[in-house]
């Protein structure tokens, strides 16, 4: 099992910057793809990106694509987002999660979840 705690988030102007954290306690780290979700408010809860255990492979949401990046070190358990050029609608609920079974897609292999930060960008 892995505990997962996010951080970063905050309140920004559109066209700022911000990096999440994600910091994983427990066992085998290396051996869970992660990903990065978020759900806006009223909102279904969405992948914005994904990475493979190595963190060779990395996947986004079209809508994130170019302005986000997720990344991994697994000597410090910690994956990250840095988020680019942030606008309104990428205000949400951001949560990372870990799937053991190394698939990057979807949603229902992601087994363990953070609680989440919240980013809010202003226009």
């Amino acid at each position: 099992q892995v505990q997962l705690v996010e951080s970063g988030g905050g309140l920004v102007q559109a066209g700022d910057s911000l990096r999440l954290s994600c910091a994983a306690s427990g066992r085998a780290f290396s051996t869970y793809a992660m990903g990065w979700f978020r759900q806006p408010p009223g909102k279904e809860r969405n992948r914005v990106a994904a990475i493979s255990r190595s963190g060779g492979v990395t996947t986004y949401a079209d809508s994130v694509k170019g302005r986000f990046t997720i990344s991994r070190d697994n000597a410090k358990n910690t994956v990250y987002l840095q988020m680019n050029s942030l606008k309104p609608e990428d205000t949400a609920v951001y949560y990372c999660a870990a799937n053991p079974g190394g698939g990057l897609y979807g949603s229902s292999g992601y087994a363990y979840w953070g609680q989440g930060t919240q980013v809010t960008v202003s226009s």
